[in-house]
């Protein structure tokens, strides 16, 4: 492999974030070089992609192979290759096969990697990217009872999903999905927990689209260690993920609590312990089985079940910058960017789940380390990188106005915006609530008479309205509950 010259872009990581830089710097440097080094074997792909508002967008995330995106992108190669670190003073990555090659301006896109409870160990499994979704597939065929630790958008998808298999959720805080909702807008959902699937829900994927090759199971150039690109929207819909048993959902919930011990059946036998069984019926839930783990909650319970899924968050894959010097990272591990996506190392930019923005934030903006924000994050840092090479200056893109994100929780639609939770708003904040049990659930925040936040479940159609309504800053003081009365056209109140 040839190196490159000094005047090439370069990206590292083939997940959103990373072809999304890609293709947004091919679009506006057709006559640069562009490279992309990926470890892993397919690209994740915003496909279909429309405005749904003036923040909201809705699109879907298909795997594709390298020559894809070359096809699309004239000026972009793909290469598979694992970058083992960055030389910034010589404008170099070190490549694993030994070559060092030169770039001018550097986007590093790695995402996070899963934070696993433990360490190898073989009864826990890590979701973050393609590849641990089929290793799941496979363990769950023949399992009657999993635990699943962790309360963000992965756990709170996948214990709706898996089905013919009792599922233990564990989790540290007082309501179920609360990266997302909080306690009230989380009872919307607990009802959903043990119903049959929608019938919508059980056919094909309309999101996110998946394709079995064998370069992604049996490629001999894959290292240990080494993840693929994150999930996108969706993942879980039209993937097969049941266990050995008969049942729909057969999910029994342990609020605040996190594991504390994972014993083997030989240590649980020598301490004489109980097994706790759960209360929801079914063949697994017999004190009499055994099992080839058992998992001690920190509220004193003990659950035997035949693996563990770890999904509590991920941590910024920062490693192939750890010689790096004056790289500032954030608290949280990112790698730190200003409103640029700039580092604090000259000519190299980051975006999507492995930064931590550091400038002043728009009063409606937060970071959530989602696929949507991925997508922005790469395709602004394109421009920027485009900008600082052309000596032009550019405004900050729009979608860091508000944050605005669409997806789906136990099968219905859910639009967050803004401070949806009264992120940042301490305890001084209203909020108006309305709900249809079964159908529809709507949150208003509302601070000194303006809407910070909305979380809106079901169709409702109100985004664009809401969304306007918190951008535009108006004061709804004196229309207090009107705003939730389901006889007014809120459209037209505002018109």
């Amino acid at each position: 492999m040839a190196d490159c010259s000094e005047g090439d872009f370069v990206i590292i990581g083939g997940g959103v974030a990373g072809v999304s830089c890609a293709e947004q710097l091919a679009h506006l440097s057709p006559d640069r070089k562009i490279k992309l080094f990926t470890a892993s074997p397919l690209l994740k792909a915003v496909t279909n992609y429309k405005k749904v508002s003036r923040a909201l967008e809705d699109f879907d995330v298909e795997e594709k192979p390298s020559q894809w995106l070359e096809v699309k992108c004239p000026n972009v190669e793909v290469i598979r290759s694992e970058v083992k670190g960055l030389d910034s003073e010589k404008h170099l990555i070190k490549m694993e096969d030994g070559h060092q090659i030169g770039y001018s301006k550097i986007c590093v896109c790695t995402g996070g990697s899963p934070k696993l409870i433990a360490a190898d160990n073989p009864y826990i499994l890590g979701i973050r990217d393609t590849e641990s979704v089929r290793t799941l597939q496979k363990h769950l065929e023949g399992a009657r009872r999993i635990v699943v630790v962790g309360n963000g958008g992965i756990a709170t998808e996948l214990v709706y999903e898996v089905e013919g298999c009792e599922v233990i959720w564990a989790i540290k805080d007082k309501s179920i999905s609360s990266t997302f909702v909080d306690a009230g807008t989380a009872e919307f959902f607990l009802p959903h927990l043990a119903e049959e699937k929608k019938t919508a829900d059980q056919g094909p994927s309309k999101r996110l689209k998946y394709s079995v090759t064998k370069s992604s199971e049996d490629d001999p150039r894959k290292e240990a260690g080494v993840m693929g690109s994150a999930l996108g929207p969706d993942w879980s819909s039209g993937l097969n993920m049941r266990g050995q048993g008969s049942q729909s959902h057969s999910v029994h919930v342990e609020f605040k609590c996190e594991i504390q011990e994972l014993l083997t059946p030989e240590e649980a036998k020598k301490l004489g312990i109980t097994e706790t069984v759960p209360d929801i019926g079914g063949a697994a839930s017999n004190p009499t089985n055994s099992w080839p783990v058992y998992v001690k909650l920190t509220n004193g319970k003990i659950y035997g079940c035949d693996f563990i899924v770890s999904a509590t968050g991920v941590t910024p894959n920062t490693y192939i910058l750890s010689d790096v010097p004056n790289l500032k990272l954030a608290q949280d591990g990112g790698i730190e960017v200003d409103d640029h996506m700039r580092t604090s190392v000259a000519d190299v930019y980051a975006a999507g789940d492995v930064c931590t923005p550091t400038w002043d934030p728009a009063p409606n903006w937060i970071q959530m380390r989602l696929w949507s924000q991925a997508r922005q994050m790469g395709a602004y840092a394109a421009k920027c990188m485009v900008a600082d090479v052309d000596g032009e200056t550019i405004p900050q893109d729009f979608c860091f106005e508000l944050f605005a994100h669409i997806t789906r929780f136990f099968g219905f639609k859910v639009v967050l915006l803004g401070k949806f939770n009264g992120q940042g708003l301490g305890s001084d904040y209203e909020v108006l609530l309305r709900m249809t049990k079964g159908v529809e659930f709507v949150k208003l925040v509302m601070h000194e008479g303006l809407m910070k936040g909305a979380i809106l479940i079901g169709d409702t159609d109100l985004e664009e309205t809401f969304e306007n309504l918190i951008l535009n800053e108006m004061d709804l003081s004196r229309y207090g509950e009107d705003l939730l009365d389901p006889n007014i056209d809120i459209e037209d109140y505002f018109d």
